[in-house]
């Protein structure tokens, strides 16, 4: 078993058809999703996932058709018949059937609910090369529902990692409006000189994601300084250690940012290591 979507009160294997050409996600967008770890047997935060799934359903409008305790139980299900060898991304996902009264509208009314769990390697503690993306920048709340978890974000990272891809990196940094450090193009991005630890501020234009929020916390209680403050990008230029944090790969030092080539640090190390170690304690089977 590869996949496995809970979907209209049923599990299905494999890749369900879903959508259809007048459903309104499938034309105008209005999907959002959230994405959970399960691995060895343990889901760190899947708790969280589901809470934040719900508050982006509601910021863009939809009627969240399970709770967040409903959405843990289901994914504990699914990870239970996956068995605790099994590294798989967690994937709930809410989005509109129907246009409401205006033009291009949402009708709440019309939401509809998955839950897809399936294999997806992990890639924790894998280095990454970045480079500074040119031809993106991360929205302003003004232009874009920047406070959900929402499909509509991911092709302009798409369009990021195009680039990137052509320049020979794997990811890159994304700037915000005002031409600050947001994130890369999938992942909340940290630095650490002198031994200290900084990572851009919440600001409206990008996710303070879940696993950006756990490795704060864990590396604080370390007794590593960690400052949530603006980021310029010529920091980067100098600093002694970059990691990511995100779902795909938790967290990952970068080996190479523009071209500068950098070993993977201590701290990037540490906080890998912190963040396995606190996820072995969230089992699930």
């Amino acid at each position: 078993m590869d996949t496995l979507t809970f979907w209209n009160g049923t599990w299905h294997e494999g890749n369900p058809a879903i959508l259809g050409p007048r459903d309104h996600a499938f034309w105008l967008g209005s999907i959002v999703f959230d994405g959970g770890r399960a691995f060895d047997g343990c889901g760190p935060d899947l708790d969280l996932h589901a809470e934040r799934c719900v508050r982006s359903a509601q910021a863009l409008g939809l009627k969240a058709t399970k709770t967040a305790g409903e959405i843990l139980a289901l994914s504990h299900e699914a990870i239970r018949r996956f068995g605790p060898k099994a590294e798989l991304y967690v994937r709930p996902m809410f989005w509109a059937m129907k246009g409401g009264a205006g033009p291009i509208s949402i009708d709440g009314e019309s939401t509809q609910f998955l839950l897809c769990v399936y294999h997806s390697p992990m890639r924790a503690g894998t280095p990454l090369t970045l480079g500074l993306c040119r031809t993106i920048r991360r929205p302003t709340p003004e232009s874009a529902p920047t406070a959900a978890k929402a499909s509509c974000h991911y092709p302009n990272s798409s369009r990021g990692v195009a680039e990137m891809q052509a320049r020979g990196f794997q990811n890159g940094i994304v700037l915000d409006a005002l031409g600050n450090v947001a994130e890369t193009c999938s992942s909340n991005i940290f630095l650490a000189k002198d031994g200290v630890v900084a990572t851009p501020v919440s600001n409206g234009s990008f996710l303070a994601g879940i696993t950006r929020t756990r490795t704060i916390k864990l590396l604080r209680n370390a007794g590593i300084t960690v400052e949530e403050r603006t980021v310029a990008p010529a920091e980067l230029d100098d600093a002694d250690e970059i990691f990511t944090t995100g779902n795909a790969g938790k967290v990952q030092p970068v080996s190479r940012y523009e071209s500068r080539d950098l070993q993977p640090g201590p701290i990037a190390r540490q906080a890998h290591e912190l963040y396995m170690a606190y996820s072995h304690t969230q089992r699930v089977i």
